[in-house]
């Protein structure tokens, strides 16, 4: 059994730009309620309004019994307020986005219907976020290697930054590393709430990025985020230097997944021409390119939550791919990678000489 705290038919949060998300059930398991994070959060909830469970135990049992699309639905409406497990100290590089991954939550309210997450995470796709935030970030500063510049990244399995004005930890981490000379903060979002971070104290040491793609991509498979103009205000916002009423952050821009859409060349171009006009002005700029694959395992899940997809996940016109692990993935044919890298290196190039693209995959 679980105490319920507060009513869903009183909440009333503003789903108005920017985009907001707000869960319709919000559980506390004890081990969270029992840490300072756990508490603030659970402040916020009821400051929000929103309908609080306590759960009796840590064990979050609340899909028995449901089919797939409805473990989905009350999954991608629920937040779950949980420790993360001693497993999850010992951390896992990232490349190329970073050294190395942290999580200080695991689950993201976006419905994107190529999402990597269907392959990478098991089970329903609960949003869960970690009140043990603290020994999270204290636990960092081992993996930091001498007269170095270590990158770590925290959206390799939500984006933090649609559960900030929910959390408040992306605000936390951002504040750490301000303090960590020798290590840097990577993020990557798909939303524009950016408020609570643009007077924080990074000190250069948080990149923001934002991930966009072309019109049709976003329209047809990125439900649930802001828009690709949303987020390229906000990212200019982040960029502008601090006396100028900005962030002063480094940030950069993922395209991804790079799709072989109709007239491919030209969205892109206009994603570009987009890109261009928001950040006409120098900055420190990075940019990250990954085309779309998939696996047969993230295929699977990828048709149960979205059946009606028209996601292109035909393996005969793909290139199969291993990993060191034996693992395979879909990928485009080689001559079509390599026409895609050209166009995408030659827009990069002769619309942003002064940025720096990290990486191709």
């Amino acid at each position: 059994m679980s105490a319920i705290i507060g009513d869903s038919s009183t909440a009333s949060p503003s789903f108005d730009s920017p985009r907001l998300w707000y869960p319709k059930r919000v559980l506390f398991t004890p081990s969270a309620l029992n840490t300072p994070t756990g508490q603030q959060i659970h402040q916020r909830m009821v400051a929000l309004n929103l309908p609080i469970e306590e759960l009796s135990s840590n064990r979050i049992n609340i899909f028995k019994g449901l089919d797939e699309r409805e473990i989905y639905r009350q999954a991608k409406t629920t937040l779950a307020v949980v420790t993360a497990p001693s497993s999850s100290l010992k951390l896992n590089p990232v490349p190329p986005s970073a050294d190395w991954q942290f999580h200080i939550a695991q689950g993201c309210p976006a419905h994107c219907q190529y999402c990597y997450l269907a392959g990478s995470l098991t089970g329903a796709p609960l949003i869960r976020v970690y009140a043990n935030l603290p020994e999270i970030l204290n636990n960092l500063s081992s993996y930091c290697q001498p007269n170095s510049d270590t990158s770590f990244e925290v959206s390799c399995y939500t984006d933090p930054l649609a559960l900030e004005h929910l959390t408040g930890s992306l605000s936390e981490c951002i504040r750490y590393f301000g303090t960590m000379p020798a290590a840097n903060l990577r993020v990557v979002t798909k939303f524009d709430e950016i408020s609570p971070l643009i007077s924080l104290p990074h000190n250069g040491q948080t990149r923001i990025r934002v991930s966009i793609n072309a019109a049709p991509v976003s329209r047809s498979f990125e439900a649930g985020t802001a828009s690709v103009e949303a987020r390229l205000k906000a990212l200019r916002k982040l960029a502008l230097p601090q006396s100028e009423g900005g962030g002063g952050y480094r940030v950069g821009v993922v395209i991804a997944p790079i799709m072989l859409i109709d007239n491919w060349q030209l969205h892109y171009r206009r994603l570009f021409e987009q890109i261009e006009k928001a950040l006409d002005f120098e900055c420190d700029l990075t940019f990250e390119l990954i085309t779309h694959r998939f696996t047969a395992k993230s295929k699977e899940v990828i048709l149960q939550w979205y059946p009606k997809t028209k996601l292109d996940l035909d393996e005969k016109g793909r290139s199969v791919k291993y990993n060191k692990f034996g693992g395979t993935k879909y990928v485009y044919l080689a001559e079509q990678m390599k026409m895609m890298k050209q166009f995408f290196t030659e827009e990069i190039a002769q619309r942003f000489p002064s940025s720096q693209l990290l990486y191709w995959t």
